[in-house]
């Protein structure tokens, strides 16, 4: 029988050392398999001095002026490839938490000035391939791949635009944290570390999905907040650092969300953390470079979760002056509807 050789058992020996030409003749290449070492051998082989020389421009000098044959190259280089690989297993990993279902979700990593590198519309995330996934500039034009870039590549855009630090972005459709969108509630804080230190959420609006206004919505709340909830649609995050960390404030978020509906079925009010404590995760955030609107907020505004049922609103004592007074003039209607019940009981 022809031994089959996919991508990851390239991969793997190219991890251990071995010899990729040290390959069975009569081996069978997966698609994904041929295009790595096509790839490889393009890297490695000398340039003949009659033959046009390649670009090997790195991510952040490509543009989307760039010209085609530039730009080719560059979609097809090994560089690119291994993003490629990080969009399909992070698609798969979003599918697999049941994040998302039918074709839903849609992941993007800005790899150029101007360009970004983007899932493909109507492709499953659990079962997405390299060769699947698509090059567009920031306005939306498909500059490279063979399927169509993600009807809502234009959300992910607009936050690439509005914050110039977004790396990468993902969205879903997680059912926890899609159950807080749909309410319209954003989560309570001040109770659990992780999701103070590496999230900071705002809910936008609804509008129809894949539209500018929709993702003008969104890209307006991401200088102070680095994951949205939609509106009656599900979830969007970036990330200044990478496409893994995008993915990861999903899990946190998710996991998060999980856990405090059961804590509100337990009877009791959730316990909450003190702003003096929240001061300390804070601190911890602003230094790893995270947004969040509460920097510099004095404490009895930290823990602020009027818009939770059950929930624990900041408690500020009131003064002595607060506490003793009145309105007089209610006092007074109060008084008057009163003696006028007890004189109907009496008659």
């Amino acid at each position: 029988m022809k031994q089959i050789i996919s991508l990851r058992d390239l991969e793997e020996m190219q991890r251990s050392g071995s010899d990729l030409k040290s390959l069975p003749s009569d081996a069978i290449l997966t698609p994904s398999a041929r295009d790595f070492l096509r790839d490889l051998q393009n890297a490695n082989s000398p340039k003949s001095s009659s033959a046009p020389e390649q670009s090997s421009k790195p991510a952040k000098t490509m543009k989307s002026t760039s010209s085609p044959a530039e730009i080719e190259v560059f979609f097809n280089s090994p560089e690119i490839h291994k993003l490629k690989l990080q969009l399909c297993d992070i698609g798969r990993r979003m599918w697999e938490r049941e994040y998302v279902d039918g074709n839903g979700g849609n992941l993007a990593i800005r790899v150029g000035e101007d360009i970004a590198l983007c899932t493909p519309t109507l492709v499953s995330k659990g079962f997405m391939k390299p060769e699947d996934m698509c090059l567009v500039d920031l306005e939306g034009k498909q500059l490279a791949g063979t399927k169509k870039r993600t009807s809502e590549i234009l959300m992910h855009l607009q936050i690439m635009k509005r914050q110039p630090r977004a790396v990468a972005t993902a969205h879903c459709h997680p059912p926890n944290s899609t159950g807080f969108a749909v309410a319209g509630v954003e989560p309570p804080t001040c109770m659990i570390p992780e999701f103070e230190v590496f999230s900071s959420v705002a809910i936008a609006p609804y509008r129809t999905p894949g539209t500018p206004e929709m993702g003008k919505l969104v890209a307006d709340l991401v200088d102070k907040h680095n994951t949205i909830l939609m509106a009656n649609h599900g979830v969007v995050s970036w990330s200044h650092n990478n496409l893994e960390d995008a993915y990861f404030k999903m899990e946190i978020l998710e996991a998060y969300c999980r856990t405090i509906l059961v804590a509100a079925q337990l009877g009791v009010p959730p316990k909450t953390m003190t702003p003096p404590q929240l001061q300390d995760l804070l601190k911890i955030k602003q230094s790893l470079g995270i947004p969040d609107p509460r920097h510099g907020l004095k404490e009895c505004e930290l823990c602020n979760n009027d818009e939770w049922r059950p929930g624990v609103a900041c408690a500020v004592v009131p003064s002595a002056e607060d506490a003793g007074s009145t309105d007089p003039e209610a006092e007074a209607a109060v008084q008057a509807i009163t003696d006028q019940i007890l004189a109907k009981m009496k008659g």
